[in-house]
């Protein structure tokens, strides 16, 4: 109980201010590189494992098959069956987390140094021999079917599936990545074999690690766990086409509130504009209830309790998106707010206030990012696979404050597309033109 207690309290302390965060790379025996920040104040590590691919790797008849192994990997390793799996951990007082997306799957592993050999030990039989038992393949399945049966009655799953296939088409982002109940329920323990063979390998791995650990401990974990992966995994999708056209289209469905995503093409990580595009974004539709569109559909005119907009570069394509909600019989009203709104973004471009308060809110509110050993482990992966470099934390807020309002209003009249900004929209929509 005490281990566990102490656990806890780790998770939740965070480094030193996070402007005194020193990054270190490190390289093990072996060439395997990571990031390190030390931290010896508390005997508590936190190490993030990130493989690039994710569910964007299932074949097409095979969507949902990197999702189900993610939720596989926990359920047995080598000798020990899900129960005997379980108790382990738990007397190590560590916790594992695993997590698919499009383009990743992750696994976050948090332990407390005097427990570091046995829970490495513990992480590497699980990566390296996850069990995949038939009765665990079956009861992992059946969780994953009742969610994908639960999202078949959610407007904003139904919207959100619906905008994909339009936006991505063929491309595996234009599916949803935990698959279809058909696709799930012919799902084999092979596909899940394969599944796992085609993620954890060597070419896509970025590692992240934060807490009471030196660089040679470090290294020496790194080839104990990590050394053994295949050199190479199962090959990354081409970039998508992104296909989004201006327009309004109607899923009809039985509810008293629409529910609308909107978006267009987007901007890449890399864009020498993406902070411009970024602090745009916080300005439009961004900043909650100091953004524009905010302000307009919910404040002025009352038509919704939240609108909100955020940009999604992915690996392989770039879209900007918002959602909002409303009665059925305003809906359309809505619609026409944003659309105006996007527009007078467009050709006016924002006003200098705005650009010094968005600045301000930004770089007021990054600090708050790194609240936990965890959270800056995550970080730290999350600005490798973007190919950021390694004093990216001491710079971005002068990166951010860097943009001037001509930039800004630049990439407004360059991004913005109100001709090219499409609705789908989930529910019974009155009055509202889908043939433009």
């Amino acid at each position: 109980m005490n281990r566990i207690f102490a656990t806890l309290i780790a998770f939740v302390i965070a480094l030193p201010a996070w402007a005194e965060i020193e990054i270190e790379e490190v390289t093990s025996p072996s060439g395997i590189k990571a990031w390190l920040v030390e931290d010896h104040s508390i005997p508590f590590t936190a190490l993030e494992l990130r493989f690039r691919g994710g569910t964007s790797l299932d074949d097409p008849d095979k969507r949902g098959a990197v999702y189900l192994m993610s939720g596989l990997i926990e359920e047995g390793a080598g000798d020990m069956d899900a129960r005997t799996y379980a108790r382990e951990l738990e007397e190590l007082a560590a916790s594992f987390r695993y997590n698919a997306t499009d383009d990743t799957v992750s696994i976050s592993a948090q332990f407390l140094t005097e427990n570091r050999d046995e829970v490495i030990d513990l992480l590497r039989t699980t990566i390296h021999e996850p069990r995949f038992d038939q009765d665990a393949v079956d009861r992992v399945r059946a969780q994953v079917l009742s969610g994908l049966k639960s999202d078949q009655t959610d407007p904003n799953d139904i919207a959100g599936r619906n905008f994909a296939e339009m936006a991505f088409g063929d491309h595996p982002y234009g599916s949803e990545g935990k698959g279809t109940i058909e696709s799930v329920s012919a799902l084999t323990r092979d596909d899940v074999i394969a599944a796992y063979n085609g993620v954890f390998a060597k070419d896509r791995l970025y590692v992240g690690a934060v807490g009471d650990i030196t660089a040679e401990e470090l290294g020496v974990l790194l080839d104990e766990l990590l050394a053994e992966l295949p050199e190479t995994g199962k090959p990354i999708p081409d970039r998508a086409d992104v296909t989004i056209s201006g327009g309004v289209n109607v899923v009809e469905f039985d509810t008293p509130q629409s529910v609308a995503l909107f978006g267009q093409k987007g901007i890449d990580r890399d864009d020498p504009d993406f902070f411009a595009a970024y602090i745009l974004n916080h300005i439009l539709g961004g900043g909650g209830f100091e953004s524009r569109l905010m302000h307009e559909v919910r404040e002025k005119r009352g038509l919704t309790y939240g609108v909100g907009t955020y940009l999604v570069p992915k690996d392989l394509a770039s879209v900007y998106l918002g959602s909002v909600s409303s009665a059925n019989d305003r809906i359309a009203q809505a619609v026409e707010v944003i659309r105006d709104e996007w527009a007078r973004a467009a050709t006016e471009g924002v006003t200098q206030k705005e650009l010094d308060d968005a600045k301000t809110y930004l770089t007021g509110a990054y600090p708050l990012r790194f609240d936990g050993n965890g959270q800056i482990a995550g970080i730290m992966v999350g600005m490798q696979m973007e190919d950021l470099p390694i004093d990216y934390i001491a710079t971005r807020n002068d990166k951010v404050n860097a943009i001037t309002l001509e930039e800004v209003n630049r990439v407004a009249a360059e991004l913005l597309d109100p001709e090219g900004l499409h609705f789908t929209v989930v529910g019974k929509p009155v009055g509202l033109d889908t043939t433009n």
